[in-house]
C-alpha cells in the first residue's frame, strides 16, 4: 500500500476534541491532516450529550478536567462571534431538595472558587423559583452559575474542522486507522483503509476507543470505559411547563445526575442516565433507562409533559481508569493522547487543543505561527431566524430558499444545498439534519427523509441505493432484483 499523503501531524478522531486540536494545528506552519473512521464528522459523543458549557465548579481543584473547564468556557465566548457558534449564555442551577443536599452546594462553591470560576451564588427558595417557577416546592435552594450555557456541540465540532481547512489543514472521512507503525521507540505512519500516513506526531483523540488507539502503537497504559447515556427530547411546546435554562440534580459521585435542560433550539430534553456497558458501540436505548431517566427528573420539575416527546437517544461517555482526563505524550515517542474526554470534555475542547498544541511547540517539531490566519468563519444563513424582508430578498436571489423542505423546522432547500457543498459538507442524511436542523421537529422527518435523500443523490450524484442515514452500511434504500441481472 502506497503512502496516501505525508503529514507532520495526524490526528485521529473527528469529534469535538479531535477538530478543536486540529483547528489550533492550524495557527502553525505545519501539515495537519484529520482522520475520522465514519461518513461525517462528530457521529460519536459529540452528537449526543447535554450539550453544557459547564462552568467548572465540579471537577476536583487542580484536576485537568478543572483546568480546561474554566480556561475552555472562557474561550467559547472568543470563538462564539469567530466560528459563529450557536450558544445562549443561560446559566446553570444546581438544586437541593433537602438539607443535606443544601450542604452539597456549599461544598461546591468553595470548589468553583477554588478552580476560579466566577460569581458564584446560592440561591434562596424564593429567588430559584423566581427563575424556574416549574420546578418542585421541595427546593431548598440552588448553586447559580451564570458562567455556565447551552451549545449546539456538532455545529461546534463543524465549525473547528472547517476553521481549520481553510487555513490548510485537511479532513479525512472514511479513513479507519489499521495499524499505527513504531520504530526505534517513534511513531513513523498511520495505515488506514484508504492508505499509509507518514507523519511525526500522532494525536490520539479517538474518544471510547481512544485505548484501542494506543495499543496499536504498543501502548496500554491506560483504558477506556464506555458509560452510556439516555435521553428524552421534548417538542418546543414542553418549555412552557419545563424549564428555561439547564437545572441540575445535586450531583453523586457516578455524575452530575438527570437534569432538565433547554436547548439552543427551544426544544427542553431529560437525562442522561450513566450505565456502566462494556460494547463501545451499544447506543442503543432501552425501556429501564426511559424510566429511569422520568422518575428522576420528577424529582426536579413534577409535571414533565411525556405527550410533548418527540425522540428518545442516547450517547457513550468515554471514562478512563485514571478518573481525569489524559492530556500527555505516549512512552511512544510522537504519540500525543486527548483520552478520557468525559464531561465536561464539550467545554475544555478549545483548552485540550491548547494543552496538546504545547506539547508539540515543545517537541522536536519546528513550529512557526502563521502571520495570515483566519479565524473567522463567514455567517450561515438560518432562513428560520430572519426576517419577512430578508427572507423575500433570498427568494428573489434564489428560488430554492422559496422550498421549504422541512416544515417542522422551516429549513428550505437552499440550506440543505448548502449544507452539502460547503467545505466539511453533509454527506448522510443526518449530517444534513445536524447542519440545518431539517427531520429535527415534531414528525422526526417524517416529512422531509425523503426529500432530504433525493437532494443528497443528486449534490453527490451518486445513486438513491447509495445514499447513507449516518454510518457505514446505513443504507435507506436497497435495490430489489427480480432476477434478470441489471433490472430492478
Amino acid at each position: 500500500m502506497g503512502y496516501l499523503r505525508e503529514s507532520d501531524v495526524v490526528v485521529i478522531g473527528g469529534g469535538i476534541i479531535g477538530t478543536a486540536i486540529l483547528r489550533e494545528l492550524s495557527k502553525y506552519d505545519l501539515k495537519s491532516v484529520l482522520v475520522e473512521k465514519e461518513p461525517d464528522l462528530a457521529t460519536g459523543t459529540t452528537k449526543a450529550n447535554s450539550a453544557i458549557l459547564h462552568a467548572g465548579f465540579d471537577a476536583p481543584a487542580g484536576s485537568l478536567k478543572a483546568i480546561t473547564n474554566v480556561r475552555g468556557n472562557a474561550l467559547y465566548h472568543i470563538l462564539e462571534n469567530q466560528l459563529d457558534l450557536d450558544i445562549k449564555w443561560t446559566g446553570s442551577l444546581v438544586v437541593a431538595t433537602d438539607e443535606e443536599e443544601l450542604a452539597t452546594l456549599t461544598e461546591l462553591l468553595e470548589r468553583g472558587q477554588k478552580n476560579g470560576v466566577k460569581d458564584l451564588a446560592i440561591l434562596s427558595p424564593e429567588e430559584v423559583l423566581k427563575k424556574e417557577p416549574n420546578l418542585t416546592q421541595k427546593v431548598t435552594g440552588a448553586l447559580w452559575a451564570p458562567s455556565a450555557g447551552i451549545c449546539w456541540p456538532f455545529q461546534a465540532a463543524v465549525a473547528f474542522a472547517q476553521c481549520a481547512v481553510q487555513n490548510g489543514a485537511e479532513v479525512l472521512t472514511n479513513c479507519r486507522v489499521e495499524k499505527i507503525t513504531v520504530s526505534d521507540g517513534r511513531v513513523q505512519e498511520v495505515v488506514t483503509n484508504q492508505g499509509v500516513i507518514k507523519t511525526k506526531y500522532i494525536i490520539n483523540a479517538a474518544g471510547v476507543y481512544a485505548d484501542e488507539i494506543a495499543k496499536l502503537a504498543g501502548d496500554s497504559s491506560f483504558t477506556i470505559n464506555p458509560r452510556k447515556g439516555e435521553y428524552i427530547l421534548f417538542d418546543k411546546t414542553a418549555t412552557a411547563t419545563m424549564v428555561e435554562g439547564v437545572v441540575f440534580p445535586t450531583p453523586s459521585k457516578k455524575g452530575k445526575g438527570v437534569l432538565v435542560c433547554t436547548t439552543t433550539h427551544g426544544n427542553t430534553f431529560i437525562g442522561p442516565s450513566a450505565e456502566d456497558i462494556e460494547e463501545k458501540d451499544d447506543a442503543g436505548v432501552t425501556v429501564n433507562g426511559m424510566e429511569k431517566i422520568i422518575t428522576l427528573a420528577r424529582k426536579l420539575v413534577p409535571s414533565i409533559p411525556l405527550g410533548a416527546a418527540i425522540t428518545e437517544f442516547s450517547g457513550l461517555r468515554a471514562v478512563s481508569d485514571t478518573g481525569d482526563f489524559i492530556i500527555r505524550e505516549a512512552q511512544v515517542k510522537g504519540l500525543i493522547h486527548a483520552a478520557g474526554m468525559q464531561s465536561p470534555g464539550l467545554t475544555a475542547a478549545p483548552a485540550v487543543a491548547e494543552e496538546v498544541v504545547e506539547i508539540i511547540r515543545n517537541s522536536d517539531l519546528r513550529t512557526v505561527l502563521k502571520a495570515n490566519f483566519k479565524s473567522v468563519l463567514p455567517r450561515k444563513i438560518i432562513f428560520e431566524r430572519l426576517s419577512r424582508q430578508k427572507q423575500a430578498e433570498l427568494i428573489a436571489q434564489d428560488k430554492k430558499y422559496g422550498r421549504v423542505i422541512c416544515r417542522c423546522e422551516t429549513v428550505t432547500e437552499a440550506e440543505i444545498v448548502n449544507a452539502i457543498q460547503e467545505s466539511c459538507g453533509a454527506r448522510t442524511v443526518d449530517g444534513v439534519k445536524r447542519r440545518t436542523r431539517a427531520g429535527m421537529g415534531r414528525c422526526q422527518g417524517g416529512f422531509c427523509g425523503p426529500r432530504v435523500t433525493q437532494i443528497l443523490a443528486r449534490e453527490l450524484d451518486i445513486p438513491i441505493t447509495e445514499v447513507l442515514k449516518e454510518r457505514k452500511d446505513s443504507h435507506l434504500f436497497y435495490e430489489k432484483f427480480s432476477g434478470k441481472e441489471g433490472e430492478l
